[in-house]
């Protein structure tokens, strides 16, 4: 079906820069992506499912988390101070 189609700039600049990183005519594109938009439903069925698995974590023996939170404070300082020095 032919049709016309008026895009705003935003859009018109997403669908350029697409084809041009995928080297795709813009019309592929574009239905590409209607297809993905108007039938979400259909996209994640095909999609197969994961799971994140926790695990117990612990920090090293002799490892200080206080000594890391302090270090933490001090490079915060320390790009606080750099951006009032910058005039920033």
């Amino acid at each position: 079906m032919r049709t016309t189609l008026t895009l705003d700039p935003d859009v018109a600049k997403l669908i350029d820069a697409e084809a041009h990183r995928q080297r795709k005519p813009v019309k592929q594109i574009v239905n590409d992506a209607l297809r993905r938009g108007l039938a979400p439903e259909a996209q994640s069925r095909s999609r197969k499912r994961w799971r994140v698995r926790p695990h117990r974590t612990a920090l090293r023996p002799g490892i200080d988390l206080t000594a890391l939170n302090r270090l933490a404070d001090e490079l915060e300082d320390e790009a606080i101070v750099d951006k009032v020095r910058d005039g920033k």
